[in-house]
């Protein structure tokens, strides 16, 4: 257990939480360490959720309705891809994540999380492929669970994916509403998972000889992780997940460990009675924040361009019922030194992205449209 790294975003005496601007508009916001602008980028889409930049400039979005979108020349083309594989469009169910493979400049890979749907039910599935004109071709299965743990219902499926520097595949899967199973080694749900690019299981994997266990476990009691980024000096990998009425969390995920849901927490039932009377417990992660009352965190990216130098290495997390994007500062003891609320009130947010030429790319669930920060006109 690492107690000490936990720190309530409520205890404002041990936490600076700054409040730049209110809403999404023209005007120059002055920030903490930084001014800036947004702009506007495509509008007019259902409910995106995760996005990419292509090497030639073109941005990919996926739609939670199963479609996905192209962004060519700062226009939202009225043509979606082909071929994109059935999905299981149902609450909090769809088309989720996309990532590009790290040497997508030469192989082309295109990797896709979905909501998979079998008789009905749904979980979360991992597929590659590649673009040729506007169709998403050479599909190969990199994820799938066992039928028997498919589930109906909406809820919790994860899925976020991220490459570290080692050609591995990380990616959440939510615990689909049935919370025991995020401490249950035997199944998927409730996890961070580890694979390879081809989707084999590595060896090292920490739960990979375990008899009866889950082979692409890297860590568990994860109840519904929305973020999931590597740091990009570090190497560190970070998490955001839902907590239920509060307690979404911020979590240093490492291998092998067991982040505690639903035995610890600090939620409560949507109904407000109690989900557990303990918030620590001996062999379990501590949150190295805790946000009480929930924000409903989404995406998050570390910041490692020019155009913002003061925000060098920060994180970005972005929030879809509160409708923030806040930036947080990050240690080199790896615990929170203050936050900034960056953007309140203008939408559900549900991805970041910060793109190579600096600029910071946000994702807005509804309205459903893509906007980016700039450095504020001199």
């Amino acid at each position: 257990m690492s107690s000490t790294r936990f720190l309530n975003v409520t205890v404002v005496s041990s936490l600076a939480i700054f409040c730049a601007w209110q809403t999404v508009g023209g005007q120059v916001i002055s920030s903490e360490k930084e001014k800036f602008q947004v702009e506007v980028v495509a509008e007019g889409l259902a409910s995106p959720w995760g996005m990419v930049q292509l090497p030639d400039g073109r941005l990919l979005v996926t739609e939670k309705r199963g479609d996905l979108r192209v962004i060519e020349g700062g226009k939202l083309l009225g043509q979606e891809v082909t071929g994109i594989p059935p999905v299981f469009a149902k609450g909090q169910g769809g088309l989720l994540d996309i990532e590009l493979h790290p040497d997508y400049a030469k192989n082309g890979w295109i990797y896709l999380a979905f909501s998979d749907v079998k008789d009905d039910k749904g979980l979360t599935k991992i597929v590659r492929g590649r673009l040729k004109d506007m169709a998403f071709v050479d599909q190969e299965t990199i994820f799938e669970a066992p039928l028997d743990e498919y589930t109906g219902g909406g809820a919790h499926f994860g899925c976020r994916m991220e490459f570290d520097g080692k050609g591995y595949l990380f990616f959440s899967i939510g615990d689909r509403g049935d919370m025991k199973t995020a401490q249950m080694l035997s199944n998927v749900k409730g996890k961070i998972h580890r694979i390879r690019d081809d989707g084999s299981v590595p060896e090292d994997n920490p739960f990979f000889k375990e008899p009866g266990a889950a082979r692409t476990i890297w860590s568990y009691g994860n109840r519904n992780a929305q973020g999931l980024k590597f740091h990009p000096v570090t190497g560190d990998l970070w998490e955001v997940e839902h907590g239920p009425r509060g307690g979404d969390e911020l979590n240093l995920i490492e291998k092998g460990k067991n982040y505690g849901w639903p035995v610890i927490t600090y939620g409560i039932n949507y109904n407000g009675t109690p989900i557990t009377n303990q918030t620590e417990a001996p062999g379990m992660e501590q949150p190295v924040i805790h946000w009480t009352p929930s924000i409903a965190v989404g995406g998050i990216d570390f910041y490692s361009g020019k155009l913002f130098p003061k925000w060098k290495n920060n994180l970005f997390a972005t929030a879809l019922a509160h409708q923030k994007l806040v930036r947080i500062e990050i240690g080199d003891d790896n615990k929170v030194k203050s936050q900034e609320i960056l953007l309140e009130k203008s939408g559900r947010i549900r991805d970041v992205r910060c793109l190579a030429d600096g600029s910071i790319y946000l994702v807005y669930d509804e309205p459903g449209k893509i906007v980016r920060i700039l450095p504020a006109a001199s």
